[in-house]
């Protein structure tokens, strides 16, 4: 049977290779931890860039939309225009109608 000391001995030099396990377990908790900091922030310096690509593209988009604005003004516009000439064409046809119709029937 182990004496008192011996068995005092072998609990501490335990207790000595516990405390080392959790020392060594938390150098590498603390390496894991800097190892996700630094993946995290490649991950955050990615979102940042797709976030301005994404600007750059929907200032790309503002544009087309004001040259599309633009172009729909300009059909608006010609529309308009293409109306009132139809509306002038009818009248001078309907007007030649009604000289050849008052001609027709004048002569006797």
């Amino acid at each position: 049977m182990a004496t008192l000391e011996e068995r005092v001995a072998y609990l501490e030099g335990r207790v000595s290779e516990q405390s080392q396990t959790m020392t060594e377990i938390r150098d590498v908790l603390r390496h894991l931890e800097q190892r996700i900091d630094g993946r995290f922030e490649g991950v955050e310096n990615r979102f940042q860039g797709l976030e301005t690509r994404f600007d750059s593209i929907d200032r790309r988009f503002d544009i087309v939309d004001r040259r599309f604005e633009a172009v729909d003004r300009r059909i608006d516009g010609l529309d308009a225009k293409v109306s009132r000439q139809f509306v002038w064409l009818v009248g001078i046809q309907v007007t030649t109608l009604v000289a050849i119709v008052g001609a027709l029937l004048a002569r006797p």
